[in-house]
This record gives C-alpha cells, structure tokens and sequence, in this order.
C-alpha cells in the first residue's frame, strides 16, 4: 500500500465519525467538495479516486453499495430521496449522476431560480459506467448494464444490457438462451 493510500485509510476513519455510514476498508481520495455528509452512506471495500463531488439536499441522500469502485472527478448529486448505486459497481472518471432537474418554463427567470424536478435515480449492482457517462435524473438501470463512454443516460434500462450514445440507447442485450450478449436492431 503506498503512502498516498495510508492517508486515504486515515481519512477514512475521521469519516466514520462524519458520514451517515463510511464502510469498513473503504476510502476517498482528496474529495474537492462533499456536502451533506450525514446523509451520504458509504458501503464496506468502496474505493473512490480523487477528486469526487459529493453533494446531498432537502433530505436526499447518496447510497453506495458495498465493493464499488469510482474513478477521479465524479460528480455525484441527490436531491430529496435516495440516489443509490449497486454494490459491485464501477464507474469510471469525470461522470456525472444526478436525481435532479430544473425547470426552464419561466422565460426571463433563470434556470437555477425555477423549480426543482427530482426523479428516482439508481444504478443496479455490477454495472459498468464508462468515462465521462452523464447519468441524469430518472435513470434506472438495472444489474449489469454497460455505459459507454461520454453517454448521456436517461430512462428505464432493464437487467443485462449495453447502453450507448447521446442520448444513449439500448445497442446489445445478454440471452440467456444463448448465453451471448447480441446485437439490437
């Protein structure tokens, strides 16, 4: 273990003290910012890279799973109710999930001045999310979705699927029948 990852080890447990939950053998690099400490909840084995973003308001809370791997510069918001991340999850560099929108109806006034729209936020266990992947609000992705790199993702994605693109779309599925992942027309 390198000298850089002692101090992440010792921050660790000074978060034990601050966090709703900081698991045990987990740790974060530098964070540049976590707001709402108390109700962000950090599962056992959880390893996050420098340079997170962690904010929780109006009682959201950030849930992750136990053994879930988070590369550098993540930014990860919830607002209002849970945004929860699946044990056995990875997600990779400069992404961004969300539980929250704003609304832009009102002409004149400005976006962060308008309303609030939170919509239910989850990734399933053993997903993959690909580097800079924007997850937005109301994304459900089941277990074991692949997130290609730089998608932009939002909807309902059911168990076992390949998602792609902006915005992304679902462009392989696992068959069970045939025990291969194939292509979607």
């Amino acid at each position: 273990m390198t000298i850089r990852k002692l101090f992440w080890a010792a921050r660790g447990i000074l978060y034990k003290t601050c966090f709703g939950r900081f698991g045990n053998v987990s740790y974060i690099g530098r964070p540049v910012s976590i707001l709402g400490r108390r109700n962000i909840f950090v599962g056992d084995r959880v390893r996050i890279q420098p340079g997170i973003r962690m904010e929780t308001a109006n009682n959201g809370s950030i849930v992750i799973g136990n053994n879930t791997a988070i590369g550098q510069n993540v930014h990860i918001t919830a607002d209002g109710e849970p945004l929860t991340i699946g044990e056995n999850t990875t997600i990779l560099g400069n992404s961004f999930i969300t539980n929250l929108d704003h609304d832009y109806q009102e002409i004149g006034v400005h976006i962060m001045d308008q309303k609030r729209i939170v919509k239910t936020t989850s990734i399933g266990e053993n997903c993959f999310i690909g580097f800079g992947a924007c997850i937005q609000a109301g994304t459900v992705l089941g277990k074991q979705c692949v997130v290609g790199a730089n998608s932009v993702v939002r909807g309902t994605f059911p168990d076992y699927c390949v998602i792609v693109g902006a915005p992304a779309r679902i462009v392989k599925r696992y068959d069970p029948n045939t025990g291969k992942w194939e292509r979607t027309e």
